[in-house]
């Protein structure tokens, strides 16, 4: 059991995490035909959208209310109301996600009295589905807002139903905001080995995965996971919970529909992914198919080939609670010792981690800790670019976001086959740090150098060792 500890500065020094709005758009970037659209300054849209861009490489939909100062104060619900209506109007998309910032929950906007009055003044657009959802910036992370996007999605657009398992092949999955568009291709194809058909929500790998298409431009999300899906959530068999900090969604989700769930607190390790297997084999009634079985050799085969490189290494690890979690077991599964833990919030599922302490604080934090505990690895985004520099150690990048690294959302960490990957990469990296002997250099080996660069070896006569 880990002791959640809280960082007592009045400051984030080093600042590690991400906003909750940040956390929701993403939410919506995994939906067809969808625009997020936050209710706040047009620099609080731009920094948003620039995280995006440098992390996907791909072009963002993102559009603001455009508070100004005379807004700010004086009230902004015309232009919440104005917004919703141009989109409406002019891209005609099929979801709406309408989030908040710190500059509208500071002024007290109530998004969800605005959504009314903008279907009173305009009701040929009901056709348009707005999802409202509260997420400040100055609380919680980019994790905890993604998570009350996917609530807040359930909540709008999946109807109340009995029809559970009417559609016996069909299983949802809930995935968790630290999963990559690689993840979720991965866990899709795992979940279709076994005859199942998936519906993720969101589904940022069919969306966010670096495909090329005809359209130069587009005003919406291509790709993604369409509406008409999500309200036929209640009719399928199952539910697949990726990530304890979806467990909220998934009770409203069972509530509403009575689809049992299945809740896994990550896909990484033999333990994870052979649970996920089970729970597959469980729900469609098939064995586990062959080219997994084998998938699952080649995992340990992989374990036994890195353990000493990976066996006691000191790991200083941050990130959101659900990566944070998910690494730690895969770490100390493989005999790593965890030195340092740092989470950007506060979430019940860290106090079950197999480690001494977690922090809830910054980079700062990771840095002291790590130095302090002699770590020879870090693993975090690319906000520890510069920590690591400092600590003179390898950086393993994690979660969101990568701007310095080319193809870090298009990578799988989940499954078998991840897992095998991550271990690949862990074990090189403790390898580059140990270097061999030095070559032993004889006394009698000289090292004077003439004009041509050349060196010359002291004659064997003259260290008497003439015939």
């Amino acid at each position: 059991m880990a002791e959640i500890f809280h960082s007592k500065k009045a400051l984030a020094v080093n600042p590690l995490k991400v906003s909750q709005t940040i956390g929701a758009s993403l939410a919506f970037l995994g939906l067809n035909r969808s625009m997020p659209l936050m209710h706040g300054s047009q620099g609080c849209t731009a920094f948003g959208k620039v995280f995006f861009v440098r992390h996907f490489r791909e072009p963002i939909p993102l559009q603001t209310t455009a508070m100004d100062q005379v807004s700010s104060i004086m009230g902004a619900d015309d232009n919440v109301i104005e917004a919703l209506r141009t989109l409406s109007d002019k891209s005609k998309p099929d979801i709406i996600g309408l989030v908040t910032t710190g500059l509208s929950e500071t002024q007290g906007t109530d998004i969800h009295r605005c959504l009314r009055d903008f279907r009173t003044k305009f009701p040929e657009f009901a056709h348009v589905a707005v999802v409202p959802v509260n997420t400040p910036d100055y609380v919680g992370c980019l994790e905890s807002g993604y998570a009350l996007a996917i609530e807040a999605l359930i909540e709008t657009l999946v109807p109340e139903t009995t029809c559970a398992g009417k559609r016996p092949k069909q299983v949802n999955v809930l995935a968790s905001a630290m999963l990559t568009p690689g993840d979720i291709e991965a866990i899709k194809d795992w979940i279709e080995a076994f005859g199942l058909r998936p519906v993720v929500v969101p589904d940022i790998g069919d969306s966010l995965d670096g495909h090329l298409v005809e359209a130069e431009t587009s005003a919406l999300t291509i790709g993604g996971t369409p509406r008409s899906e999500i309200e036929i959530m209640g009719e399928s068999a199952a539910t697949l919970v990726v990530g304890p900090s979806l467990s909220r969604a998934a009770s409203i989700l069972k509530a509403r529909t009575g689809v049992p769930d299945y809740h896994f607190a990550g896909l990484m390790g033999l333990d994870d992914c052979d649970a996920f297997t089970q729970a597959l084999a469980d729900i469609s009634g098939k064995p586990v198919p062959e080219k997994i079985e084998r998938h699952r050799a080649q995992l340990q085969d992989a374990m036994v080939d890195s353990h000493f490189m990976i066996g006691f290494a000191r790991v200083a690890l941050a990130g959101d609670p659900d990566l944070v979690g998910m690494q730690v077991r895969f770490l100390t599964s493989m005999g790593a010792e965890i030195v340092s833990a740092v989470a950007t919030h506060k979430h019940e599922s860290l106090a079950a981690l197999p480690i001494a302490k977690v922090t809830v604080g910054d980079l700062e934090d990771l840095e002291k800790e790590a130095r302090s505990h002699a770590a020879q690895l870090v693993v975090a985004n690319s906000h520890a670019a510069d920590t690591a520099s400092r600590l003179g150690l390898p950086l393993l990048r994690a979660g969101f976001p990568q701007y310095d690294h080319v193809g870090g959302y298009a990578r799988t960490w989940v499954g078998y086959r991840g897992t095998r990957q991550a271990l690949f990469d862990l074990a090189n990296l403790m390898l580059e740090q140990h270097h061999e002997l030095a070559p032993y250099r004889s006394i009698y080996w000289a090292d004077d150098r003439d004009g041509a660069g050349k060196q010359h070896v002291i004659s064997s006569a003259a260290v008497g060792l003439v015939h």
